[in-house]
């Protein structure tokens, strides 16, 4: 009797092609990383991060026109529902962000009565009013967890400004408003991460928006996601100075421990959005006169280079910008789905263009042939 062995899994559906998109493409083996034909390089600290979404929806950078009337429409769907606010603002004050963020998201669903709509149109307003919606419960939620009142966005500012403004109170600095913007546009898109193939595996079902978004929100949260982020900073505290560095890595290494923001799933050499971020870094650092984490962090990558050949991604240098700018740690990873909300909606609308439900094999490595002892045998 032959037995004919059963097919191999790609565990974590490594080297499987899920989809054929227009989007952005990661190119791991040469640190590349391209938005709908324009390579991150190109894109960063040239076009906003309103022209970054404009290109990911309609897949041609916009002009003056264009960029005008997005920027308004994004202003005009800032307004959450009462009943939204209202949620937020029971939240107990100590829940982690994320698991707020999630649920207000799910909830702006009830309160759609377009929610069901599945016009083009319908999903293309939509997925802007997500992305413009998801920075004010954010910031909603932080004013509330402190016991400050909410404050109102501002119809004159930018997203990423906006977003400062609302959880500052405080109109930003041109140089924080540049670089929480470039932040928003090395973020807003990356191939089919697990957060983006979440959102459109449950848009394949025909699902809605809303229920595509809350799946990303909550794949993102995981720590070796999104969540990466706020494990840099931790670990730069655990290690507390310059001079404890390179003890810190060898003990690390010793205990086979993962140091986080080091190496990536894809990238094969240096992520090609951590430069822009070391950049900024290196500039912030300098501006607040606390230099140490930006040398840990120099310290820790170039270690990690010479001892195992592996470069920073973008999360090891991202920590740090978003520390020098006074933010949270808890809200480094919600203002990664902020802005890939922007990368996300256009995936779901991509899905849909040309939908088939995504509904991959298993391999069943379990017994066969059992027969059922009766319960007083057992």
């Amino acid at each position: 009797m032959t037995n004919t062995a059963a097919p191999a899994a790609a565990k974590g559906l490594e080297g499987v092609i899920a989809a054929n998109t227009r989007l952005s493409d990661v190119r791991g083996d040469i640190g590349q990383l391209i938005y709908c034909g324009y390579d991150i390089n190109e894109l960063a600290g040239k076009v906003s991060y309103e022209e970054v979404v404009h290109l990911l929806h309609h897949n041609h950078l916009p002009n003056v026109k264009e960029l005008g009337d997005l920027k308004a429409t994004l202003v005009g769907f800032r307004e959450l529902p009462q009943g939204v606010i209202d949620i937020v603002t029971t939240f107990p004050k100590e829940a982690a962000p994320m698991h707020a963020i999630r649920t207000a998201i799910s909830a702006l669903g009830c309160f759609d009565t377009t929610a069901e709509d599945d016009s083009q149109h319908a999903q293309r307003r939509k997925a802007l009013r997500l992305i413009a919606q998801i920075p004010v419960v954010t910031a909603f939620f932080h004013r509330h967890r402190q016991g400050l009142e909410l404050v109102r966005p501002d119809s004159q500012l930018g997203e990423a400004a906006n977003f400062l403004w609302m959880i500052n109170g405080e109109k930003p600095s041109k140089e924080m408003e540049e670089t929480m913007d470039m932040c928003y546009v090395l973020h807003a898109d990356h191939g089919m991460n697990a957060s983006t193939f979440s959102a459109r595996v449950t848009i394949a079902t025909l699902s809605d928006m809303y229920s595509a978004i809350t799946t990303a929100i909550g794949t993102l949260k995981g720590p070796l996601h999104g969540g990466a982020n706020e494990g840099v900073i931790k670990m730069l505290q655990e290690i507390g100075s310059l001079a404890n560095v390179d003890a810190w890595v060898e003990d690390a290494l010793a205990q086979k421990k993962k140091i986080m923001g080091i190496g990536h799933r894809v990238y094969k050499v240096l992520d090609p959005r951590a430069p822009h971020l070391k950049r900024m870094a290196q500039i912030l650092s300098n501006q607040l006169g606390d230099p140490k984490w930006i040398q840990m962090s120099e310290r820790i990558a170039e270690l990690m280079f010479k001892k195992k050949g592996l470069s920073a991604n973008v999360d090891f240098y991202s920590a740090t910008v978003y520390y020098s700018l006074g933010i949270p740690t808890d809200l480094f990873t919600p203002i990664f789905a902020i802005a890939r909300t922007s990368g996300w909606t256009a995936h779901v609308l991509d899905q849909l263009a040309d939908n088939r439900l995504i509904r991959p094999q298993s391999v069943y490595t379990g017994p066969v042939g059992l027969k059922v002892v009766p319960i007083s045998q057992r």
